[in-house]
């Protein structure tokens, strides 16, 4: 396992849980189909390198995302040894019924601040998503599998801009009302930006303090990480990133993928918190992931390597003149 690298950031938590969202986030929205056994053997590397929680696919249509088609085969072939804590995206009943036949450990319901995002990603209103939670909480409870609530759009809409502070407060109302306590502010659009992650998560401490909050960044604009580092000395202990860099909702214009898993654990070593992921076999795993999409993903550690990884000086030209 990697020990952190660097001094403990004065500030900052000695310790926080890397939630992975590739499998489910990052290749919803892959046109081609990823083999059943890939999903698998990827989510399998991940908790081989330390990965502990991981939202692994979603139980919606077939029709609606093919990609997710093979949800409960998925969950069938992962190596649940151990311990790894795997969740799965639920829209509606019908979904979090099959999930829980699946044998999940947490089911996911998700929202939008923004009424306009709402009605684009899931052709409800809110409070039409919030009304048809009800009936999964029911699910699940009766299942005893635990409920997570995400909040897309928490720091801006593609289409209103600015997103008041208070739309997501009420969110995070509701769901602590329906007993749902852990929670994720999604970025979404890649609007974040660390005053605006500040001010939410104080918002978030006085009017919800019992939630335990997650980050969920996109490096649309380049400032994923640096978001991070403004919830780290927010207290924040839970930060959602995709291997390599994968994902972009389907439903945002100019989207681009998650905070990379990589990338984010190797600041995290750098800056002395401890993640428990091994960052060598992590980079192994961006690579795979590369290998299934077949393109070129936009992690950096993975080209890189890690900052005192070092070469031979014969494997450089030497500068003539």
């Amino acid at each position: 396992m990697t020990a952190p690298a660097g001094h403990l950031v004065k500030g900052f938590p000695e310790r926080v849980s890397v939630v992975e969202v590739g499998p489910r986030d990052g290749l919803q929205s892959e046109p081609q189909f990823v083999p059943t056994d890939r999903k698998i053997a990827l989510v399998n590397g991940l908790i081989d390198a330390g990965i502990r929680h991981l939202e692994v696919t979603s139980f919606v249509s077939p029709r609606a995302v093919p990609q997710m088609r093979d949800a409960a085969d998925v969950l069938a072939g992962i190596d649940r040894s151990k311990g790894a804590v795997l969740t799965a995206l639920v829209p509606n009943a019908r979904g979090a019924d099959r999930a829980a036949e699946a044998g999940v450990d947490a089911m996911v319901v998700f929202m939008s601040a923004s009424e306009s995002h709402n009605l684009k990603n899931v052709n409800r209103t809110r409070a039409q998503s919030l009304e048809g939670f009800a009936d999964i909480v029911r699910i699940a409870s009766d299942a005893d599998i635990p409920v997570y609530g995400a909040i897309a759009t928490s720091f801006g809409c593609p289409f209103d801009g600015d997103v008041p502070v208070s739309s997501v407060v009420e969110i995070a109302r509701a769901y602590r009302d329906m007993g749902i306590t852990t929670l994720s502010l999604g970025d979404t659009t890649g609007m974040a930006t660390p005053p605006v992650v500040q001010e939410r998560c104080r918002a978030l401490r006085e009017a919800v303090p019992e939630a335990d909050i997650a980050l969920h960044f996109h490096n649309t604009r380049g400032v994923g990480l640096a978001c991070v580092y403004a919830g780290l000395l927010e207290g924040v202990t839970r930060y959602e990133a995709s291997i390599g860099g994968l994902g972009g909702c389907p439903f945002v214009p100019r989207a681009t993928g998650n905070i990379c898993t990589e990338d984010l654990v190797y600041m995290l070593s750098e800056c002395g918190v401890e993640t428990g992921v091994d960052l060598e076999k992590l980079i192994g795993v961006a690579q795979e992931a590369e290998a299934i999409i077949g393109r070129t993903l936009p992690g950096q550690v993975m080209k890189a390597g890690p900052r005192l990884q070092t070469a031979s000086m014969d494997s450089v030209a030497t500068a003539n003149g």
